[in-house]
């Protein structure tokens, strides 16, 4: 899989997470770009099977990455829904992306989370 690839799974899985309602303040985001450019990033991107060691998880935990909203409430974006082939198909890219790279897991993540979000800005 390359990079291209990778970012476009992860892509389009969030951007199939939407509409999207905080269960605070019950703020409707319609898309992705609406949610980028209301909420604030916050923390790491974390893969939790990544942190975990386990590169091909029979029952993955996922991803997750966290914004807040501007109420104040946090709001999470997860690899939730993403089949488990899928996940497998994902980390394996990551795990030697990194390599590739020589970044961090967790820079990995945040590379990818500033990719889609400079995808979706340009778009409009």
């Amino acid at each position: 899989m390359t990079d291209t690839e990778a970012v476009g799974i992860i892509r389009k899985h969030v951007e199939g997470l939407f509409p999207k309602e905080c269960p605070n303040c019950h703020r409707h985001f319609v898309s992705l770009r609406e949610y980028i450019l209301a909420t604030q990033p916050i923390g790491s991107t974390i893969s939790h099977d990544a942190e975990a060691g386990d590169w091909k998880p029979a029952e993955p935990l996922g991803t997750t990455a966290m914004a807040n909203c501007p109420c104040g409430s946090t709001l999470t974006i997860s690899s939730e829904g993403i089949s488990v082939f899928q996940m497998w198909r994902l980390l394996h890219w990551a795990r030697f992306a990194t390599k590739r790279r020589n970044v961090s897991f967790q820079q990995l993540l945040g590379q990818v989370r500033e990719e889609i979000r400079q995808q979706v800005m340009a778009e409009s």
